[in-house]
């Protein structure tokens, strides 16, 4: 029975799952933390145990691995990948196969929560630029992003918490089993060393010998079925054109740019979104109208007209800058203080009837003047010529401080920096690039058992943590990305959350909470192995619909052991099974984090992820459960 303990553990939890689908709005990390708080008072951890969770490998690994993402999406890494991966794709069938096998392989070496949050961007993109609504592949992304993720150990935060938490328990059996003495009965011997193994940490690709059964089913579930069911919100593509500003901009062409020696359809710009190619201005020589078969040449000035969003887009291509930034900066110039502020001339501004190039924005705001628009108006002269009038809507390149400095400045009625807009550090791609797979291989090699055995360090569950901050670092000092970026790149919701989560689990297994569920249902079910797996796997892909996945690991996990133990199996399998179901969830938004995270970009509906999702999960659930007791027996 319960003891007074597990009573209170078994309380606080089941009170955290009915207040997170009662108060949808209630903030997760800060309900798992004060459920910890809870236990902690109430004797059922101590408060070592409680804090234990801050210093976990899995929590510092994960943190570490978001900086590393956005490290690649600050020097233009991930840029230059969207541009490989959907760059000239024309269709919704061929941009679906491109990122089901991208994202999959992808996702298995970068946390999935990251890779959506950079690759969202880039489809929503092409999505505004084909005339695709968001709404058909949003949802792919995350559900491939998801199944990519339980195809190694470092792909998902759920297989890394799980790992950690194995790593705990390992540690405490072989001390205990290191007690035994020679007369040990040689049947208990063999039973404690089944459990022994286990529940042994996992190597880096042990979790893949199913997963990567499981993410093909459900990459196959999702196109042959679930694609069926993605709605197709045109008024999405309403929306991404609506109240947008057209601006004229004067866009230059260094040596070093990829699109020297290119036409204009073959660089891409000739059907671009919302923005048109004026004229390009050679060495005083005018091309108009621009040909898709017009070569660009290094120092070639293309002046559009168009909308704020793919300016943005633009500044994105290394090597191609707005021309009158180079009054701002140098060429070579990499000054990552730069910003994109909208400014709007006031009627008392001393600066109207003067022409842009006479104004010297440089020397009057320390800015430059990269675009006009003017209500609507497509204005025809260049850039610099022309003469500026109350109301012009003008976007500047400027220091960070402009908007703080000038918001109430009388020369402008309104001052505000441009959303999505960050300074790219092109310049130390290839040193991101390289830090990131430095990363990668480094945790493939010492997961590998030759090295382990002759060097231990590498054994240690805390080394991919080390290895995680060593290269974090080192993307730092080598300014790949700034230290308040990469300190903004920690989703501290998902870090709190997992370690309220991590107290609370514990409070389950210390308690004898645990034990006793598993007593229950090992005296109602039987200990048939195969029964208890499928029950185990059903109950955490529930709670991973309902609750985060994180928090059903962590709370599952101790409860899969005990089942174990009370009916003398190998724990190994059921294990397996809580990483799994708990690492994939297809059914509702609020289940995984990338779920929420394309659901307002993709104006996604509860519904719609239940018949997309539907078939998805009937496909991986049959997966696991076939192959896992065949991969890891009973």
């Amino acid at each position: 029975m319960f003891t007074p303990h597990g009573q209170i553990a078994l309380g606080v939890t089941a009170a955290v799952f009915v207040i997170l689908q009662v108060r949808r709005g209630t903030p997760v990390d800060l309900l798992f933390l004060s459920a910890m708080a809870i236990v902690t008072m109430t004797g059922v951890i101590t408060p070592a145990q409680a804090l234990a969770g801050f210093a976990n490998p899995a929590v510092v690994t994960i943190g570490s691995l978001l900086v590393v993402a956005s490290a690649l999406s600050e020097t233009g890494v991930l840029d230059w990948i969207g541009q490989r991966l959907l760059g000239k794709v024309e269709n919704e069938g061929r941009a679906f196969y491109r990122l089901a096998l991208t994202l999959i392989s992808t996702s298995a070496f970068l946390l999935n929560t990251a890779l959506v949050a950079m690759m969202a961007p880039v489809v929503v993109d092409w999505c505004r630029r084909r005339g695709v609504s968001p709404s058909r592949l949003l949802i792919p992304v995350s559900y491939l992003t998801i199944l990519g993720g339980v195809c190694t150990l470092i792909g998902t935060s759920t297989t890394l918490i799980v790992n950690g938490m194995l790593r705990q328990q390992y540690d405490l059996v072989t001390v205990a089993h290191a007690k035994l003495t020679p007369t040990t009965d040689a049947d208990e011997l063999a039973s404690r060393q089944r459990f022994r193994d286990g529940v042994r940490p996992m190597s880096l690709f042990e979790i893949g010998r199913v997963g990567l059964p499981c993410a093909i089913a459900g990459c196959a579930g999702l196109f042959l079925v679930g694609r069926r069911f993605l709605p197709d919100r045109r008024e999405l593509i309403e929306q991404l054109e609506e109240n947008r500003r057209e601006y004229i901009v004067e866009m230059l062409i260094r040596p070093e740019c990829r699109l020297t020696g290119q036409t204009v359809e073959a660089a891409g710009l000739r059907d671009l979104p919302g923005l048109y190619l004026i004229e390009i201005d050679r060495n005083g020589e005018i091309v108009t109208p621009v040909g898709p078969d017009d070569v660009l040449r290094a120092g070639d000035r293309l002046v559009f007209a168009g909308v704020v969003s793919t300016i943005v887009d633009l500044e994105k291509i290394p090597g191609f800058v707005p021309a009158t930034s180079l009054t701002y900066n140098e060429p070579g110039s990499h000054d990552q203080r730069r910003h994109l502020i909208e400014a709007v001339l006031s009627r008392s501004s001393p600066l109207i009837g003067t022409t842009i190039k006479a104004a010297n924005f440089r020397r009057r705001y320390n800015a430059a003047v990269i675009a006009v628009h003017r209500n609507g108006e497509r204005l025809q002269s260049k850039l610099g010529e022309i003469a500026l009038e109350p109301g012009d809507t003008l976007l500047l390149q400027t220091r960070e401080d402009f908007v703080a400095q000038h918001r109430n400045n009388p020369d402008f009625y309104l001052v505000s920096s441009v959303e999505g807009y960050s300074q790219r550090r092109h310049e130390r791609a290839w040193i991101a690039a390289l830090l990131s797979v430095t990363l990668i291989a480094w945790l493939v090699v010492t997961n590998v058992e030759w090295v382990q055995t002759r060097m231990p360090m590498f054994a240690s569950s805390e080394f991919p943590a080390i290895a995680g901050i060593c290269i974090a670092s080192l993307l730092i000092m080598t300014r790949c990305i700034a230290m308040p970026t990469a300190r903004d790149s920690l989703n501290l919701q998902v870090l709190l959350t997992i370690v309220g989560a991590l107290g609370l689990g514990k409070a389950l297994e210390t308690s004898g909470a645990a034990h006793a569920i598993a007593v229950m249902m090992v005296d109602n079910l039987g200990s048939d192995p195969m029964m208890l797996l499928i029950v185990l796997y059903g109950t955490a892909a529930l709670f991973t619909e309902l609750i985060t996945n994180n928090a059903v690991a962590t709370i599952l996990l101790p409860l899969a052991i005990s089942v174990a133990q009370q009916a003398d199996i190998s724990p190994r399998p059921l294990v397996m099974a809580i990483a799994l179901s708990a690492s994939l969830s297809f059914l509702t938004p609020i289940g995984y984090q990338t779920n929420l995270m394309v659901m307002g970009p993709g104006g996604y509906r509860s519904s719609d992820y239940v018949r997309v999702g539907l078939p998805v999960a009937i496909a991986v659930a049959t997966t696991a459960i076939l192959l896992i007791p065949r991969v890891w027996p009973f």
